[in-house]
């Protein structure tokens, strides 16, 4: 089999040093965080700190929860495929994922499974999981010891558009999330159930948001689960959109592409993990309202 070829590999938050400190319209680099979006009062949806690493560990598994709850409304269920996996705060050294087999409109935070770095089922949960996830997940979570979270799905159209192996256009703000922060990893050697391919898919991320996985599909990171999930589901609605804008170009209309002094401006004030965070709140209050009952842990102390 051939080496993976990592193509667009990134450094996520690089910027060249010729638009620093500011852009040439005089808009400032400043520091990063959601404080950027937020105006009038403090930002409404701050990462929780937490002194018990146990208690940490039940609000992980319930946004968790929730964040499979948000893919299943958004249709990125195919059969079995997808996970998300989420580093244990207690051993983060072990991380949990979902079990093989349960439909993302049905899990709860009580259903996640938590295994070592070996695949042993450890804690939670003690049933099946998706061995090819094991692989995927295990290898991103020892490669990058800053990512906390990692989702991974067999959605629609991020499966059309990386059957073309090409990075996303800098073709809307949002796309502008992921300048210079993915990644698209051409070899695709089959389902990832062999250890080796997990490692290529996390050597393809490198230290960026995802990926773009050519015949397979897109994968995220982030430092909490939101970002992760956040950045998963405007991935893909990025492909959706870069999809329509070249079909229409292939009818004779010319894409405008977002410069690069413009998108890093974007990148850096949009894209740090505060803002990420933030960002999938919205998605995980619908949930609350509709149906809290993934909440296992805040419902038992209740």
């Amino acid at each position: 089999m051939s080496p993976a070829v990592t193509e667009t590999t990134t450094q996520s938050g690089q910027i060249p040093e010729a638009i620093r400190p500011t852009t040439s319209r005089g808009y400032a680099l400043t520091e990063r965080g959601v404080h950027n979006i937020s105006k009038g009062a403090p930002p409404p949806f701050p990462i929780p700190e937490f002194d018990d690493p146990y208690k940490k560990r039940e609000w992980l598994l319930e946004h968790m929860a929730g964040a499979f709850r948000v893919f299943a409304r958004k249709g990125y269920t195919e059969g079995s495929s997808g996970h998300i996996s989420v580093r244990d705060p207690v051993d983060p050294n072990t991380f949990w994922i979902n079990p093989l087999g349960i439909h993302f409109g049905l899990l709860k935070a009580k259903d996640m499974v938590q295994v070592d770095e070996d695949g042993n089922i450890i804690g939670g949960n003690k049933v099946a999981i998706n061995a090819a996830g094991f692989a995927i997940h295990s290898a991103l979570h020892k490669a990058r010891p800053d990512v906390n979270a990692a989702c991974h799905m067999h959605s629609v159209y991020g499966k059309a558009y990386s059957a073309f192996g090409k990075p996303l256009e800098m073709i809307s703000q949002d796309a502008c999330n992921f300048y210079k922060s993915h990644a698209v990893y051409t070899t695709f050697g089959g389902v990832a159930i062999e250890a080796k391919e997990g490692e290529e898919i996390a050597a393809a991320i490198g230290d960026g948001h995802g990926a773009i996985l050519q015949n397979h599909g897109l994968i995220t990171v982030g430092y909490t689960v939101d970002e992760a999930a956040y950045m998963f589901s405007l991935m893909e609605r990025c492909c959706e959109c870069q999809l329509l804008a070249d079909a229409a170009e292939n009818q004779g209309r010319k894409k405008q592409i977002i410069g690069d002094e413009e998108a890093a401006y974007t990148y850096h004030m949009n894209s740090d993990r505060e803002t990420l965070y933030m960002e999938f709140q919205p998605d995980l209050q619908w949930e609350i309202a509709q149906n809290d009952d993934f909440l296992s842990f805040s419902k038992q102390s209740k």
